[in-house]
């Protein structure tokens, strides 16, 4: 990783407006080696001059003394922060930086775009496009700052920041929330669509004015300078200046150019992107599978020295057939499995997951499932898609795929809707699962049933009768005839003569257990949702 992805460079794009300085020597930590979530339950492995995240610390001089021996470049801490006397001995004896997150900035916003800092410290610093580093928006907005001498966001087809430069105090309240939210608030451009300014991005090569908002206090925000980047046909985004009048038509023409380079860097931005995913899914996808390939692919994951648990994520919904909604179904997969990927990145370094299929795969390092279901979970509640995790038993590195069918079978119970959870491991699904396994099979042999029950629902078809319900209830309620008669809604007394009935046609001991273990078994196999085989 370059010296570009130091400590430093952090603090010069996301200085202020994320992140402040509180104390320590941010020239100390030239190549931070991963970001990571403080957890006090857990024994955590840190990379080489990790970033630590300390979320809901409260007291964070105990913590920088245990940093300072893992040899961590800085910890995170919600601001404002006091700087007692203490507090400054503990920074300076543990060597690690401390930091304050602005107030209003969520630890989320936080980790994406330091994710977003680190993975363009990736790209080769040699490999140049117009004096800046291939795919490094945040040194690209800088500069294009500097050219215009305003404050810049670059931003994606959704207004998400991608990028910003420094000098943001000089802007408004406005550009402050839009970079705390990483995205441009709701009202916003909401009010622009009002304008017609985007339609006017959309259809124009040239630099767009925008006569400044109103604020919620009532006061106006500055002027905007937006225009389009575009990939040929392709809208990629916008750059945004937050400016106090119309630029000169000089400086108006420079900002309209910068789009191009800006293009450029995008592109090279989502190669790079898809190069690392594609080569990210093949080694996950060969890990839990097993066979020839598989410690080859967890070494190169550096898994192959870890306890994990394998995880697999679906949608919890489908969009429909047409090929429209076919691709949103495809982007929206993706998306889920990046989110995976930086949620799990950020408690664990070494965590990988991919998209494969149209399940998403992680393979995330931990000693036990307890703890996967904890993270699976958490996740599942940030994220605002609604999703399935079926989370695997612990495995070593070197047979995941026995985790991996785990998680497999427990995403299946999940889907069919065997289960009340949204998440689950193994153990708590462990008898729909047999029954999925059973289930399985029998189809594979074709079996037919036969038997009591097969006589019961013969009977039922023919005579319009509810033999198979009442013993069903009666199962269910292990023999109370009190509680299964109020299950089905009839007389007590009526119940028991159905029983009796129901014993006669199905030739059928209730007294057995295992008849009664049979037919339950039966019921369960041939009737998974409630009806009855073959209406």
């Amino acid at each position: 990783m370059s010296p570009r992805t130091g400590l430093t460079r952090v603090l010069d794009d996301l200085g202020t407006t994320l992140i402040d300085l509180v104390r320590g020597d941010p020239g100390r930590a030239t190549d931070i080696g991963g970001v990571v979530i403080h957890d006090p339950d857990d024994d955590q492995v840190l990379p080489p001059s990790a970033l630590v995240l300390g979320v809901g610390v409260r007291e964070p001089a105990p913590l920088l003394a245990l940093l300072g021996q893992e040899g961590a470049a800085a910890l995170v801490v919600r601001g404002p922060i006091v700087l007692t006397a203490e507090l400054s001995e503990a920074v300076d004896a543990s060597g690690v930086a401390l930091l304050g997150l602005a107030p209003g900035a969520s630890w989320t916003q936080l980790a994406a775009m330091l994710r977003s800092l680190l993975a363009e410290g990736e790209v080769d610093p040699s490999e140049t496009l117009g004096g800046v580093p291939a795919g490094d928006l945040f040194a690209l907005a800088n500069a294009v700052a500097s050219l215009i001498s305003a404050p810049v966001t670059i931003e994606d087809r959704s207004s998400r920041v991608l990028a910003f430069s420094g000098r943001q105090d000089e802007a408004d309240s406005s550009r402050v929330e839009t970079i705390l939210g990483r995205k441009v608030p709701a009202r916003y451009t909401q009010m622009l669509e009002a304008r017609g300014v985007f339609q006017q991005l959309y259809r124009s090569d040239q630099p767009v004015y925008i006569e400044g908002l109103r604020a919620d206090d009532g006061s106006l925000c500055l002027p905007r300078l937006a225009v389009a980047v575009r990939a040929g046909d392709e809208f990629l985004g916008s750059i945004w200046a937050a400016v106090r009048a119309p630029l000169s038509p000089d400086s108006s023409t420079a900002f309209g150019d910068a789009a191009k380079l800006v293009a450029l860097h995008m592109m090279r931005q989502r190669a790079g992107a898809d190069v690392e995913r594609r080569l990210r899914a093949d080694l996950v996808s060969t890990a839990v599978e097993g066979g020839a390939g598989a410690t080859e692919a967890v070494r190169r994951l550096g898994l192959a020295d870890q306890a994990c648990v394998v995880l697999a994520l679906a949608l919890a919904h489908s969009h429909g057939d047409d090929p429209a909604a076919h691709a949103r179904l495809l982007a929206e997969r993706q998306q889920i499995a990046d989110a995976l990927a930086m949620h799990l990145t950020a408690v664990h370094p070494r965590a990988a997951a991919a998209l494969i299929g149209d399940v998403a795969y992680a393979i995330l390092p931990a000693e036990s499932d307890e703890r996967a279901l904890r993270i699976a979970t958490d996740f599942r509640n940030r994220i605002g898609n609604p999703v399935l995790v079926g989370v695997g038993e612990v495995s070593d590195g070197l047979t995941l795929s026995r985790s991996r069918a785990g998680a497999d079978l427990v995403l299946r119970v999940l889907r069919a809707g065997r289960a009340s959870w949204s998440v689950a491991r193994v153990s708590d699904v462990h008898g729909e699962g047999l029954l999925l396994e059973l289930s399985d099979l029998i189809a594979e042999r074709g079996d037919t049933l036969t038997g009591p029950v097969a006589r019961l629902i013969a009977y039922d078809r023919k005579h319009s009768a509810c033999l198979v319900e009442t013993l069903g209830a009666w199962l269910d309620a292990f023999g109370d005839v009190a509680a299964a008669s109020a299950a089905v809604f009839v007389h007590p007394n009526t119940f028991r003569y159905r029983l009796r009935r129901l014993s006669e046609v199905g030739e059928i001991d209730l007294s057995d257990p295992d008849a009664r273990f049979a037919a339950m078994l039966q019921l369960r196999l041939w009737r998974p949702s409630g009806a009855v085989p073959g209406r």
